[in-house]
């Protein structure tokens, strides 16, 4: 009997055994079920630019800062020494003011930049970096101009010729071998490309600034007759005139001229005269001594609004309205007359009298031009001869 028992209790020794370890099992089963694992979090997408490298003008501005000139300028400039010079009774009795109280001479100094634009020493810059108010300015007038260059050499340049059509000026200094920047196509240039402005704003020699192409073409600005801007939010400040605009394969795009300031710096709004423009300058400058530009005679225009163009007939309302002219003109002798709207001048459409006005210019002197007006809500074709400017 005593086997038998000892085999039964090894029995029910294993069952109970077997038992705990299947309601252990059941037991760990259910804890694992009420504390599920919180799901995976979602990590945040990084910016799309997070892993790309930033551009790196370096070796640009390696290449172009040398080809920049500071340029300062020196003239005696004559300014009323009378506390009458604006009094008209005054003049009318006694005539002019520096006649009695003889004028006053001061020294008027101009600070700015320049592009080295040929090896043999031609220097492009602003034409108000060379005569610095002076509206008016002959060619006898002109100021003494100093180039300092980016190796510490200072000397004196002549003065080829000035434009202030586009407020541009060249000078030549006696020098060799100079660096140089390679002319860029303006006409290929993009809103939002990279831009670097080289210059020397307030005699911080050598200033680069990083920025890109805000817009294009910009006209009626104020700054000069003949109008064709980039506008650009690299920063440009006094001194940056007559600076380079260099895009980022390291070429000529632009001559830095001037900034839309209400506090006299920096606001990010700063125009260039493209290079295009400023490359053939140049040429005329290099070969004339002056730019040569075509002409229509006086004629006033104004803009076209749309209430002016349903009364005159113009039913696009584009175009520019002619509002007083010269007798005396050649486009009047073609049969242009106040109240004409030109619609297209050469073959081209008028959007602007900026527009306009460069047409005119640009025109080929001693060529006829064609001119299509409406006049009364009729089309009428002239034909223009272009004179010298």
């Amino acid at each position: 009997m005593r086997p038998r028992r000892l085999i039964l209790a090894l029995l029910l020794l294993a069952c109970g055994f077997a038992a705990g370890l299947i309601i252990t099992a059941r037991l760990r089963q259910t804890d694992n079920a009420g504390a599920q694992p919180p799901p995976p979090s979602v990590a945040a997408p990084e910016p799309a630019a997070a892993g790309a490298p930033l551009p790196d003008f370096s070796r640009v501005a390696e290449r172009t800062v040398p080809a920049v000139v500071n340029i300062s300028s020196l003239q005696v400039v004559r300014r009323p020494n009378s506390p009458f010079a604006n009094d008209p009774f005054f003049q009318f009795f006694f005539g002019d003011p520096d006649d009695v109280f003889g004028p006053r001479r001061d020294v008027e100094r101009s600070l700015g930049s320049g592009v080295i634009v040929s090896a043999d020493g031609l220097v492009l810059t602003n034409n108000h970096v060379v005569t610095g108010e002076s509206d008016r300015i002959s060619l006898r007038q002109l100021p003494a101009v100093s180039v300092a260059l980016a190796d510490k050499r200072e000397m004196q340049a002549q003065i080829v010729g000035i434009d202030p059509a586009t407020d541009l000026a060249l000078l030549r200094i006696r020098a060799s071998n100079l660096p140089t920047m390679p002319w860029g196509d303006s006409g290929r240039l993009k809103v939002a490309e990279w831009v670097l402005a080289i210059g020397n704003p307030f005699q911080l020699n050598q200033t680069v600034t990083l920025g890109i192409i805000s817009a294009l073409g910009r006209t009626n600005v104020g700054i000069a007759t003949y109008e064709d801007f980039i506008q650009t939010d690299a920063a440009i400040n006094p001194g940056n005139s007559g600076g380079a605009l260099v895009n980022a394969r390291g070429e000529l795009v632009g001559i830095n001229t001037a900034i839309f300031s209400q506090s006299g710096g920096y606001q990010g709004i700063g125009f260039a005269v493209p290079s295009n423009l400023a490359r053939r300058v140049v040429a005329e400058l290099t070969q004339y001594g002056e730019v040569r530009r075509g002409s229509i005679g006086y004629v006033e225009i104004a803009p076209l609004s749309t209430l002016m163009a349903e009364q005159l007939g113009v039913p696009d309302a584009r175009g520019v309205l002619v509002q007083a002219m010269r007798r005396d003109s050649a486009a009047y002798g073609a049969g242009l007359r106040p109240g004409d709207v030109i619609v297209s001048f050469n073959g081209t459409s008028i959007a602007d009298g900026g527009q306009l006005s460069r047409l005119i210019q640009d025109a080929r002197i001693g060529s006829t031009a064609p001119l299509t007006i409406v006049r009364e809500g009729r089309r009428l074709e002239l034909k223009v001869p272009i004179g010298a400017q």
